[in-house]
């Protein structure tokens, strides 16, 4: 097969990390060709997607006493060619979000791909879909308590009835900007006005689950089965689990409220698209849907002696032979 990757500039990638590279490298083992590419790349030509792609081998990290030992001058680029991304058999979208108006148009180009020819991970009208904190709204047996609202009188009665609860912005990250706040906190009205852009931006308050303590579950889904997972700990006095901001990985099981979750998500993912997403479960309770670019697959594999890129390029293999 011939692969393309939409990501971000290579050379800032951290190989012993990053999710895409994961994939990138099980591709070029199980002998599929691997180019590379970046969205600003995109282009449109009479009704068509093409883009700058260049050629690129990698030396892949090896596990060595339980960490990644990266190589030095870990990857090489071959040669680059001006190219329809239909010549490729899939396109994998892994541009790290927040989701802009350059990435949407992005997708808008990308959604000129024949699905006859090439498969898109995940599908352009998806990622435009599935915002990663709303998604999960239209799943409410499996959700926390939820509120989404820039109003401030909704969110503090909300407050006021759950006692403690999670602000998020709906374009964030990693845990940038997220707001653990209590009944009573002196601060509420700036909070509030600081989190809506005063009233003109909605967030997400979510009822705060206690078992937070006990870890951010990441679990990887796989055309609408979970396939691994890892749990993130909040360390020190954070109250957030993500490893962008110092959460601590261990191994976790999947467990049957993991599948229960992945089965009540999987029919509307397939509908959407969306093959390749990473949820967050707390206390069995699904708090996010990553879709733009889920990350955990270096962790799930060192922790536990797996490859799941390459179980993702397998499954690929059987879907475009059809």
């Amino acid at each position: 097969m011939k692969l393309a990757f939409i990501v971000d500039p290579i050379d800032k990638l951290d190989p012993g990390h990053d999710t895409s590279v994961a994939i990138m490298e099980a591709a070029q083992i199980l002998g599929h060709e691997v180019w590379i590419t970046e969205a600003h790349q995109l282009t449109a030509i009479d009704g068509k997607a093409w883009a700058n792609l260049l050629s690129v081998r990698l030396k892949p990290v090896e596990l060595v006493e339980g960490r990644w030992q990266i190589i030095e001058n870990w990857y090489q680029i071959d040669h680059g060619v001006f190219a329809p991304l239909e010549e490729m058999d899939a396109v994998f979208m892994r541009t790290d979000p927040p989701v802009t108006i350059p990435y949407l148009y992005a997708t808008y180009i990308l959604d000129l791909i024949d699905p006859t020819k090439t498969l898109v991970i995940n599908s352009p009208r998806g990622l435009r879909t599935a915002n990663e904190k709303m998604y999960a709204l239209q799943f409410p047996s499996v959700i926390p308590h939820t509120l989404v609202s820039q109003d401030k009188s909704v969110i503090r009665k909300f407050v006021e009835e759950k006692q403690a609860v999670i602000l998020k912005p709906l374009g964030g990250k990693a845990g940038e900007g997220i707001l653990f706040l209590q009944v009573g906190d002196r601060n509420f009205n700036s909070l509030i006005e600081i989190s809506t852009r005063w009233g003109q931006e909605p967030v997400m308050v979510q009822e705060f689950l206690p078992a937070a303590k006990e870890g951010d579950k990441r679990v990887i889904v796989l055309d609408g089965e979970s396939i691994g997972a890892v749990n993130r700990i909040p360390t020190g006095n954070e109250f957030r689990g993500n490893m962008a901001v110092g959460g601590r990985v261990a191994p976790v099981e999947i467990t049957d409220r993991d599948r229960e979750i992945c089965a009540v998500l999987a029919p509307q993912l397939k509908v959407d698209g969306l093959y390749f997403v990473g949820i967050d479960v707390i206390g069995g309770y699904l708090t996010e849907v990553n879709v733009t670019s889920p990350t955990g697959i270096r962790e799930i594999d060192r922790l536990n002696n797996v490859s799941l890129g390459k179980e993702v390029i397998q499954w690929l293999q059987k879907f475009v032979s059809g």
